[in-house]
């Protein structure tokens, strides 16, 4: 949600059920319907309608009919396709249709996108993990399949080369980055961190075979537990001509299987279904393999239940469809994941570590569940601060399914995992993530680098904080301290409410590549559709995100705009002699608005020093962006001068300015660079500031991209003094 993901300037479109129609309006992307100024109230399932499977399945086909014009409306190229992938509708008529995409028939990793409609049809705006249209030179590889595999057991991570093999390389467009590059996607396996047949998705360029990402495709659970105790519990079974089986007919069909140890390599060799003819199952210890089946079968419908009477989803893709499970994987197991390859589920059995305990707790059981729905939402990339969003969006909702079961053996409490008896108690904690001496609590410029399951804590605290505020509480008999980056102090909005903030977030707004930066953006805007754009809510949940560094809090709604004939800032050096804030970028963004996520430390580009840099433009289509400081005070002695480094490069030739980037004072161009300045490194630039000494102004570079080709600007290092 950010100015990327806008429609093309000055139209939008109109979907109806079997054609498109183009409306005048007077922005990029029309305001999305809010609740009223204030209101409280929610509708149910964070404002979403209720829909049968047949009129779901329905409104995805519709969608799918219209793709191709939709994919014109947004200006998208003639070698793109658009396959919709679920519909969701509000209350009042709204409607947000998720697509992927594919270029030439293949697959483009990180080209997902949520288009919004109001009740009429006409598009009020988009959301994509890739803006504009997606452009590559071809998609004819220099390296062969078995080259790119054996060039992703090179660049493998996480699991050890000497064992690793690959052989199911796939052609791609890897879209993620500014520039979409033709790539191939390979699955690595072998012994890894998470067992002897540990797999981890390598995507690599297919000109060079340079490594363009990689990350596990378990999104796993580990730990030191002893296992679930949910006590004696009601379960939904089915009844057969012999006897029973833990076959959930109230929740889409949920079965329950017996892994038989079979390896992690093939999880369900020796898989069969738990049969027998009496209706009791399990005996509460391990001694009967039937007890880590109560559990799974327990959390899975407790999760289900959750998703339906919170936000009307029925079941992980919402189509009424239960995932099956899998207890008593492999030995000495210490994991449990949701794989979508399989739409399944699978539970270990522990390890000698935590006794041979099962991993099947209430909120593990709603965690793995829940990697189900960010798959089938918005999909986050399982890496960088993607990947950390993906974990901590699992930890909240496994906790919120412990709060609404209400069971009495395992009351709610915002520790992840506290059944399974870690050494130090719990796995996560989300009220003080870092307590583990590991975790995340604020985010800082290093969160994208660090294991997804440690950066989770940055989105967990930002959940506690909304949730529960400050200050200590005891909750589920466990003490929570509500502690901050910053020393603030607030109320919370409470738990249903973060979460049906949340749940908006990511179903209708978040895509692939967001980061925490935007999962700010779209929280906030999903506070304002279900709470109003001027509600406490909203308030609180920007607060919240400013605790644990992500921005900055939104002014309270109920204190006025100071005037603006206050005094501003002295025109003063500050100490080091650089009157601009973070100029070197290794803060991320402290000190900068941009109009989109411009401030990066991707490795898709290098910075001139340190990890960060800012890169603007490099879309090859119609485009615009804008990075700014404002207050910022020019010294009143000598000759003051901005002095930045700049790389430029380009798709363009000759020495017409097509793409440019302007540098402005107080909205007055002083310099513009373009494309006809492609350097092959950065080169210092000076701009003179004598006209503006002793004046606080306010910096801006702005940059311009037209319809075709490509140009990359890329800033750091900047300096006033």
């Amino acid at each position: 949600m950010n100015g990327k993901n806008a429609l093309a300037a000055g139209v939008a479109a109109a979907l109806a059920l079997g054609s498109v129609t183009m409306v005048a309006t007077q922005s990029t992307a029309a305001p999305r319907p809010t609740a009223a100024a204030g209101t409280s109230a929610a509708q149910p399932g964070a404002g979403f309608q209720a829909m049968t499977a047949d009129a779901r399945g329905e409104a995805i086909r519709a969608a799918g009919r219209n793709a191709a014009a939709t994919a014109r409306a947004l200006g998208l190229g003639p070698d793109e396709r658009l396959v919709a992938k679920d519909v969701l509708i509000d209350a009042d008529g709204s409607r947000h249709v998720r697509y992927d995409r594919t270029y030439s028939g293949l697959p483009v990793i990180g080209g997902d996108l949520v288009v919004h409609l109001a009740k009429d049809g006409t598009i009020t705006g988009s959301d994509m993990a890739h803006q504009g249209a997606v452009r590559v030179a071809g998609t004819t590889p220099k390296l062969t399949a078995a080259e790119a595999s054996a060039k992703a057991v090179k660049h493998a991570r996480h699991v050890k080369k000497a064992k690793a093999g690959s052989k199911d390389s796939t052609l791609v467009v890897y879209a993620v980055g500014k520039i979409p590059v033709l790539a191939y996607r390979s699955t690595v396996t072998g012994a890894g961190e998470t067992g002897p047949t540990s797999r981890e998705a390598v995507i690599v360029d297919a000109t060079s075979g340079a490594a363009l990402d990689q990350y596990e495709l378990h999104q796993n659970v580990t730990g030191t537990g002893n296992g679930v105790t949910v006590g004696q519990v009601s379960l939904e079974t089915t009844q057969t001509a012999g006897g029973y089986t833990l076959t959930d007919t109230a929740h889409g069909g949920t079965i329950v299987y017996d892994a038989y140890n079979s390896p992690q390599s093939n999880p369900r060799q020796n898989a069969r279904a738990f049969s027998k003819t009496t209706n009791s199952w399990g005996n509460g210890t391990t001694s009967s393999r039937e007890s880590a089946a109560v559990d799974a079968s327990y959390g899975l419908a407790k999760t289900w239940d959750y998703y339906k009477n919170s936000f009307n989803r029925s079941g992980i893709r919402n189509d009424g469809r239960g995932a099956p499970a899998y207890v008593h994987v492999d030995t000495n197991l210490l994991n449990a994941f949701y794989d979508d390859n399989c739409f399944c589920m699978y539970f270990g059995d522990g390890s000698s570590q935590n006794g041979n305990t099962p991993v099947t707790a209430l909120d593990v059981a709603g965690h793995e569940m829940s990697h189900g729905v960010t798959a089938a939402t918005a999909n986050l990339t399982y890496s960088g601060e993607s990947g950390g969003l993906n974990e901590a969006t699992s930890d909240i909702f496994g906790t919120m399914v412990e709060f609404s079961a209400n069971n009495t053996g395992d009351p709610g409490d915002y520790y992840i995992g506290e059944k399974l008896n870690m050494s130090g108690g719990y796995m996560r904690r989300m009220d003080n993530p870092s307590a583990d001496g590991r975790s995340l609590s604020c985010w800082n410029s290093s969160a994208g680098s660090v294991d997804v399951h440690l950066s989770s804590g940055i989105g967990n605290h930002f959940f506690y904080l909304a949730a529960e505020g400050t200050g200590a509480k005891t909750i589920g008999g466990r003490s929570h301290t509500g502690t901050t980056c910053n020393n603030d102090t607030f109320t919370g909005i409470g738990k249903d409410k973060a979460a049906s903030v949340w749940y908006r977030a990511l179903t209708t707004y978040m895509t692939s590549t967001t980061n925490y930066a935007g999962a700010r953006t779209a929280t906030l805007q999903a506070a304002a559709d279900v709470y109003g754009a001027n509600s406490q809510e909203r308030y609180l949940v920007s607060k919240a995100w400013a605790a644990v560094s992500v921005g900055t809090a939104l002014p309270d709604p109920g204190t006025p705009t100071p005037s603006p004939t206050d005094p501003t800032p002295s025109p003063t050096t500050p100490p080091g002699g650089n009157a601009l804030v973070n100029g070197s970028f290794e803060q991320g963004t402290s000190g900068w608005t941009q109009s989109d996520n411009i401030i990066t430390n991707s490795s898709l580009q290098t910075a001139r020093d340190g990890s960060w840099y800012a890169w603007m433009m490099g879309y090859g289509a119609d485009a615009v962006e804008s990075l700014s400081q404002s207050n910022v005070a020019v010294p009143s002695t000598g000759t003051p001068k901005l002095t930045f480094w700049l790389k430029v490069s380009t798709q363009e030739s000759g020495f017409t300015a097509y793409d440019t980037l302007k540098v402005k004072v107080n909205g007055t161009t002083l310099a513009t660079y373009s494309n006809a300045d492609a350097s092959s490194g950065y080169v210092q630039k000076t701009v003179d500031l004598s006209a503006y000494k002793g004046q606080t102004v306010k910096l801006e570079f702005a940059g311009t991209e037209d319809t075709y080709l490509s140009t990359v600007f890329l800033l750091d290092d900047v300096t006033i003094g």
